[in-house]
């Protein structure tokens, strides 16, 4: 293995996947995971007749990466290497890229629609190749991509099928999944085995070596007082205080304490229940209540005037909306009010302590002709974006060399990235045109970046995964770990809990490691099939709730002002993608707004103007309309702007695939039939 580069904790770990048994390499970030799983892909090619690999990842652009960084470059002379994405044309051949591939990366999506798809040319079988590598592999849980296509194995694997591939799944901690306990963390490990059918396996004799290579970085806590007076925040308080008043909160509904996500998850659920008891100033209140919560979520971790901008850019939707007296009432409290927070939002004195302290943290890495390079992990797109606004007027932090720029997550949406974006950031960072990411989680995990000396968690509360993650991205010899947060603050008591699941994580592993090859083999065995038994369970629970009712017993009401617009019998769904409404007379339901722009092309359809309520001085908006394949423009609605009215009361879903009846396929000769009935006949 030497002619490869490996290092000897590298060859401990990948030692049994080369003897063929399934196995989950547990590496550090930066530990060469992905390294390892390319030599065990290249000796399985060499030693085994009619191989063929799959290796799986979890985002889109980990396919390039995985691609151009390790596979191509080690395998490509040799074997024929491809990588498909849902960004790819390759992704509606992907049966045909399978039969002329030696080794396929894509996402997991892409092979498990191609293994339930029953059309023959798209089809594929496990049995078609004879390893699959599963990349961050820790997130094989619960409904996830990775755990459907297991369950295709394990379903097969319980019934006595031995053509199925060999497993090899590359993670950097597969976490406690929310154990408190040692016993419940193993459980918890032992659940990842079951559902990857894998031991799980890392570095017993070289631990120094690898120690060396992946040197854990030096972490402080950047603490700061809370500050003693805040009239911005109190002010927001006593507005949200005058809507509680106004829109007299149900005996039986608790609200928790402002600003906090528990408070978040309240209003939202004060919401759905003004919805379903159509009172109408209940519902449209806790929308309201919601934005007020978080703009003093970004007060807390942003600058005043960041938190005064949210406020102000949601109610200049509202200006020309105002349907009855609640819109009136709610409008009218924010612009009786909007000079004097303006006014306290620029009053220095009271500004966030957080970002002094933030700003200090960075000049302790960076300064003028200092080769540093960070990475900044805050919450929200919308705090990259103001970060990254505030670094960039900074002088301070301008004098000090640092060129910084955001990365967040690819998608759809207007607010995500492009792949290609992504890509040209990463590279700018790599090259030092740029030298400190602003990043959501995205940058966590898989993302391919250099070194960094310095990284800093910034108003974050996540798991002990996600941490863990983060740190490793501080690889750079004496690298700093940063957390910035407020004296006693939610922060600060996760960062210390996340420690301890991470050690409780090593000790479970440990224990599993440990237990005979009888009873580990016994135990996840067990697991197995307990785990199909329980998805079969909940697929007939699914098909029952879908049945539910009959789609024309259905009615559809605008979510904003409650006015009925359809019935679920309109409803059909094209691709099993766009749920549409093929009503004609639905176009005067609603009026059309600007053009939807997305980041990619799409080859059946083309996105169209946003769509929103006619009814008057509502203009909730409902979703776009696309055109389909060249031909019908049809409104694609989004089901969490309505309000469902069942045989048995008014419910709401936030997902099509939550809504209690059955919503038929689009077929263009039903949709035609009228206007060219003597085409068809």
């Amino acid at each position: 293995m030497a002619d490869f580069g490996l290092r000897s904790y590298q060859e401990e770990v990948v030692e049994k996947a080369l003897q063929g048994e399934n196995v989950i390499i547990w590496l550090p970030t930066g530990g060469g995971k992905t390294r390892a799983a390319v030599y065990v892909a290249k000796r399985h090619l060499e030693t085994r007749e009619n191989a063929k690999v799959v290796v799986l990842v979890n985002k889109v652009h980990l396919v390039d990466q995985h691609f151009t960084k390790e596979f191509d470059p080690h395998l490509g002379q040799d074997h024929n290497v491809a990588a498909v994405s849902g960004e790819s044309e390759e992704k509606d051949f992907f049966a045909l890229v399978m039969k002329k591939s030696d080794v396929v990366i894509c996402t997991a999506q892409i092979l498990y629609n191609a293994l339930i798809n029953t059309e023959e040319a798209k089809h594929v079988e496990l049995s078609d190749f004879s390893l699959l590598i599963i990349d961050e592999c820790h997130h094989t849980n619960k409904e996830s991509v990775y755990n459907k296509v297991m369950r295709c194995y394990l379903e097969k694997k319980l019934k006595g099928e031995r053509s199925l591939p060999q497993i090899l799944g590359l993670t950097a901690s597969p976490g406690t999944g929310g154990a408190k306990s040692l016993e419940n963390a193993v459980e918890h490990v032992l659940q990842i085995c079951a559902n990857l059918d894998s031991a799980i396996v890392s570095t017993k004799n070289y631990a120094p070596e690898l120690e060396k290579k992946v040197p854990r970085p030096i972490k402080t806590f950047d603490i700061v007082e809370k500050r003693p007076n805040d009239p911005f925040g109190d002010h927001l308080k006593w507005m949200m205080k005058l809507i509680h008043d106004f829109m007299d909160i149900p005996r039986d509904v608790r609200l928790r304490e402002c600003g906090t996500q528990e408070y978040e998850a309240d209003v939202v659920e004060l919401e759905k229940h003004g919805v379903i008891e159509k009172n109408r100033l209940l519902a449209q209140c806790a929308l309201h209540l919601r934005q007020y919560n978080d703009a003093l979520l970004v007060h807390d971790t942003l600058q005043m005037m960041d938190a005064y901008q949210s406020l102000k850019e949601f109610y200049n939707t509202k200006l020309n909306a105002a349907f009855d007296g609640t819109d009136f009432f709610l409008v009218g409290l924010f612009e009786e009010n909007e000079v004097e927070l303006k006014k306290l939002a620029t009053d220095s004195r009271y500004e966030n302590p957080k970002m002094a302290k933030l700003e200090s943290t960075l000049l302790k890495q960076f300064g003028p002709g200092v080769p540093s390079k960070g990475i900044l992990f805050c919450k929200t797109r919308r705090s990259t974006h103001c970060l990254r606004d505030w670094v960039l007027k900074n002088r301070t932090l301008q004098e000090a060399g640092i060129k910084a720029d955001i990365l967040t997550g690819a998608g759809n949406g207007i607010t995500y990235m492009t792949q290609h974006e992504q890509a040209d950031t990463i590279r700018n960072f790599r090259q030092g045109t740029l030298n400190l990411l602003i990043s959501t989680s995205v940058a966590e995990e898989g993302l391919d970046i250099p070194e960094c000396n310095l990284v800093v968690r910034y108003g974050l509360l996540t798991n002990e995964i996600a941490q863990q993650q983060a740190s490793g991205r501080a690889r750079a010899r004496d690298s700093q770990y940063s957390v910035v947060a407020q004296k006693g603050g939610r922060e600060v008591r996760r960062e210390l809990i996340n420690e301890y699941l991470e050690e409780l994580t090593g000790k479970a592993i440990d224990r599993v490691q440990n237990m005979s090859p009888q009873q580990f083999r016994r135990k996840i065995t067990d697991l197995q099939k307990r785990a199909i038994i329980a998805c079969r369970v909940a697929e007939g629970q699914k098909t029952e709730k879908k049945s539910r009712y009959a789609a024309s017993s259905i009615q559809l009401f605008c979510r904003n002002c409650f006015g009925l617009v359809a019935s679920g019998s309109d409803i059909r769904l094209v691709d099993n993608a766009h749920y549409v409404n093929i009503n004609p007379d639905f176009k005067n339901q609603y009026k059309l707004g600007g053009q939807l722009n997305l980041p990619k092309s799409f080859e059946d359809w083309e996105p169209g103007r946003r769509i929103c309520c006619n009814n008057a001085n509502c203009n909730k908006e409902w979703g776009y309309e696309i055109k389909y394949k060249k031909v019908a423009v049809l409104p694609n609605l989004a089901i969490k702007y309505f309000a469902l009215e069942t045989p048995d009361g008014r419910i709401t879903a936030k997902k099509w695939k939550d809504v209690p009846f059955a919503v038929e396929d689009f077929s263009f000769e039903d949709y035609y039939k009228d206007s060219f009935a003597d085409y068809l006949d």
